[in-house]
């Protein structure tokens, strides 16, 4: 089973790009991450078991594609995800907190965190696409949320 890009790019793109830029935390180079991982797929012969297994294939290729542009020499002179975020449009003021608190986090955090929340995969399919023991996950997704909680529980006590 193959989509053809367009199909592809409707159905995945936000998504590619949102993981993309938990890791890469500026808009440009997550982008660019989405075009690389849109073009690979397109240029691959591979054939896919499912819909479920294209999403989970790119999924982990955007995350590589952005690893691999973070580590890049161009990176150091992007603009930074805290001057994105002030062009992000926050329902409420908690919203954009919360989500200055995620980016914060170490990159191993920060990805299992919108996986699971944003993306409503389970801890084993977690686990399948980054290649890692289900209890890594577990484990990083507690530790994730103890210092989301440790973070804004003081950020609260401070307002």
């Amino acid at each position: 089973m193959k989509l053809s890009a367009e199909d592809m790019y409707q159905k995945y793109a936000d998504q590619l790009f949102s993981i993309a830029f938990t890791v890469c935390q500026n808009r440009e180079d997550a982008e660019d991450a989405v075009q690389n991982t849109l073009i690979t797929y397109c240029s691959i012969k591979k054939d896919f078991e499912s819909e479920e297994h294209i999403k989970a294939w790119l999924i982990r290729v955007a995350i590589n594609r952005a690893k691999d542009i973070r580590s890049s020499f161009w990176r150091r002179n992007k603009v930074q995800w805290e001057e994105y975020m002030e062009s992000l449009p926050f329902e409420e003021p908690e919203d954009s907190r919360l989500f200055e608190a995620v980016m914060r986090l170490k990159e191993k955090y920060r990805i299992v965190i919108h996986m699971y929340y944003y993306e409503d995969y389970g801890i084993e399919d977690i686990a399948r696409i980054l290649k890692c023991p289900s209890g890594t996950i577990k484990s990083r997704l507690s530790r994730a949320r103890t210092l989301l909680k440790h973070t804004l529980k003081e950020e609260w006590n401070n307002d």
